[in-house]
Parts: structure tokens; sequence; C-alpha cells
């Protein structure tokens, strides 16, 4: 029995983009991906700090608005202008929300990573012939206010994740 690898085999297809996802994602100039890892660092920073501020400040009772769900809403404005995706998403296996359930086999990778101690996790990918960086930070409970909308994390050990802001951006 012959094998024919010509140039419309379905296994020299396979075997090409497999072959040619690994090659490009090693290919990712440093600089790029040392800039796109910075500003996933920025993004969280912001993102994080601002939510604080605004739980501090401005969530006093159950009812109100919890900071988090009126993120989402900003993450929202961000992926609708092609600068970037970012989710929360549940560490736990308890989510808030069913929408915070980890998707990609990135997000459910990280969240095994997460939930063992790390606090970021990255990998990079190709995507329409592109570089992305695909990243995930810890959510830790930081304040007592927390609770208050998240009661099944009251006895989660301080430190420990919670969730994770996720996170794909392109690498430019």
């Amino acid at each position: 029995m012959r094998f024919s690898f010509g140039p419309q085999s379905p296994l020299a297809i396979l075997l090409a983009l497999l072959l040619g996802s690994a090659v490009s994602a090693q290919s990712v100039d440093p600089d790029a991906l040392a800039r796109t890892r910075k500003q996933v660092k920025v993004l969280d920073g912001i993102y994080k700090n601002a939510i604080v501020l605004v739980t501090t400040h401005f969530v006093d009772e159950k009812s109100d608005l919890p900071a988090g769900t009126a993120f989402k809403k900003l993450f929202d404005v961000a992926k609708e202008n092609d600068w970037h995706h970012v989710r929360i998403i549940d560490v736990t296996g308890d989510p808030y929300d069913a929408e915070n359930v980890a998707e990609s086999e990135f997000e459910k990778a990280a969240v095994r990573k997460l939930r063992g101690g790390e606090a970021y996790v990255d990998q990079t990918v190709i995507r329409d012939g592109k570089p992305i960086l695909q990243a995930a930070t810890a959510i830790p409970v930081v304040m007592a206010k927390c609770v208050m909308c998240h009661d099944n994390y009251s006895d989660v050990p301080a430190g420990m994740a919670i969730g994770a802001l996720t996170y794909e951006i392109a690498i430019e």
C-alpha cells in the first residue's frame, strides 16, 4: 500500500497546519511579546484596582450593582473595539454566574495552574495567521465586601485564587 502526500492530501494539510502553528508561535518577535505581556500587566492592574475602588466606594449592600458586573460591560466595549478580549472566570468550581466558567482549553489549563498557586499564566497562539497572547491572572478575595455578594468564598483561605481575568491580546 502506498501513501500519497500530495498538496491535496488531508494528512498533508493537517501536518502543515499543526507544524505551521507551532513554528509560527515560536517565531514571535520576543520584543513584541514582552511589550504585550507588559500591556496585560498594566491592564490587569487598572482593572483590578478600579474594581476594588468601585467596590470600596459604591457597593454597600447586596442589592448594589457588583463592580465585577459593571466591568463586564467595559470588557464588552474593549472587545467590540478590537482592543483586547478580557473575561472574568471562576477558579473554585462554584461560579457566581454560569457565564464565568472556563471555556477554552487555555482557560481550563489556566484554572488548574491558578488553583495550584500560580498568579500568572500565559501562552502564545496563532489565530488567522496572527500571533495572540492568551493570559490569565489570579483574583483572590481582597476585602470583606467581596463575600457580601460572593458568600460561597467566605471559607476560602487568604490569598487563594477564587477567580481570574483572562486576556487575549494581539502581539504587535
